[in-house]
């Protein structure tokens, strides 16, 4: 694949241009929530505190801060709290993670924000929730799937579940139903008789949420509730992936028989292969299946299948995938600032969001926020 990385992209302040936001600095979804936010268009501060958030990662390389502008701040100092207070009073969106209660303690919390501005959307977000038994232990998104029944559904049988990097707790379970929250609630806020309020956005419960279709699937008796098993968890021998003879894998995902067709005949096998809904000779067919894609290489099956209906796929490895000639085409990656990177999504008609900034360096736009949001001049 020797397609380019686009290196521009469409100007534009996105459709939530004029949005103010208020970030908390933290560690993973609740700035990749903000991220979301900035690359649609919102003008989101930053509060990072002395010292960092603990990660160590370049700031200039922190992906996840870029289009933000960025304010020093020290909580535990005798002003901090008041300083967060007069952002909080002029923003729309205010995003914290801290464990529950952490934020009250420091003089930040939802009473104190919304009795300076009643209209204020107060995003909280953390693995266990604002209540219940474990709200106040500390965790990781793989305890938090692993309590949701969604890590169990991922991987062989005979082997440990697979985990799926921290896509699905924290990203997809966290930072996008955060989202969710706050632009449900800013909607809110924004209509006559409207007010603030609290956003609860805990990982568990989203990730739960995300397993909904499995829920009914299995109330239905078409899910067994065990991995490897079910049509879409790698049971199925035409929906998972094969080695090919040079070390790679292809993704197959021929489910409808139309597909399923294509794809037997393609392979080559269309004459060997056992008949597809045959499910005591299926893994006699994820045999047929694999050793026809030993015979070649990954792209030499990737141009055999390629624009097919067959959905089939080459599985990519992060470095490659912005070569990909379809992504490569759509400008799904771009190249700011010297790095290549995922492209805002999703993507609007009218008001279109792009990467205008790079990662905001902590503190570096202190002056500059006060002066476009008319914060009181500070003392001392």
């Amino acid at each position: 694949m020797s397609t380019t990385v686009t290196t521009t992209e469409p100007t534009g302040n996105g459709p939530l241009a004029g949005v103010r936001v208020v970030e908390l600095a933290g560690i993973g979804p609740g700035p990749f929530a903000a991220m979301l936010l900035a690359d649609l268009g919102a003008d989101v501060v930053r509060v990072d505190r002395p010292g960092g958030a603990g990660l160590a990662i370049d700031p200039a390389r922190d992906l996840t801060n870029r289009n933000k502008r960025s304010v020093l701040i020290d909580l535990k100092a005798e002003d901090g709290p008041a300083q967060v207070l007069d952002l909080a009073e002029r923003a729309d969106i205010l995003i914290e993670g801290y464990r529950p209660g952490v934020a009250e303690r420091l003089g930040v919390g939802p009473e104190a924000c919304l009795a300076r501005n009643p209209r204020l959307v107060y995003g909280r977000m953390t693995g266990w929730g604002q209540d219940g038994p474990l709200a106040d232990r500390a965790g990781h998104d793989i305890a938090y799937i692993a309590v949701t029944g969604a890590l169990g559904m991922i991987g062989r049988p005979d082997e440990p579940p697979a985990v799926p990097a921290n896509l699905v707790g924290d990203y997809a379970g966290g930072s996008l139903y955060l989202v969710i929250g706050v632009l449900a609630a800013l909607q809110h806020a924004r209509t006559e008789g409207g007010a603030g309020q609290v956003v609860d956005a805990a990982i568990v419960d989203g990730t739960a949420h995300l397993t909904t279709m499995i829920h009914a699937m299995m109330a239905a008796g078409g899910w067994q509730d065990r991995r490897g098993a079910n049509l879409l968890d790698g049971g199925c021998p035409f929906y998972g992936c094969y080695e090919t003879a040079d070390g790679g894998y292809m993704a197959v995902g021929a489910l409808e028989k139309r597909f399923y067709d294509e794809f037997v005949s393609l392979l080559g096998i269309a004459d060997e292969a056992p008949a597809r809904k045959d499910f005591s000779r299926w893994d006699e067919l994820r045999t047929v299946v694999a050793a026809a894609f030993k015979t070649r290489t990954r792209a030499q099956w990737a141009a055999v299948f390629d624009r097919t209906d067959a959905c089939v796929a080459p599985v990519l490895s992060l470095a490659e995938a912005p070569r990909h000639p379809h992504l490569a085409a759509r400008g799904t990656f771009v190249h700011h600032g010297g790095v290549t990177q995922p492209a805002p999504a999703p993507r609007f008609s009218a008001t279109p969001g792009s990467v205008r900034t790079g990662p905001a360096l902590p503190g570096a736009d202190s002056a500059e926020v006060a002066r476009d949001w008319g914060l009181p001049p500070r003392t001392g």
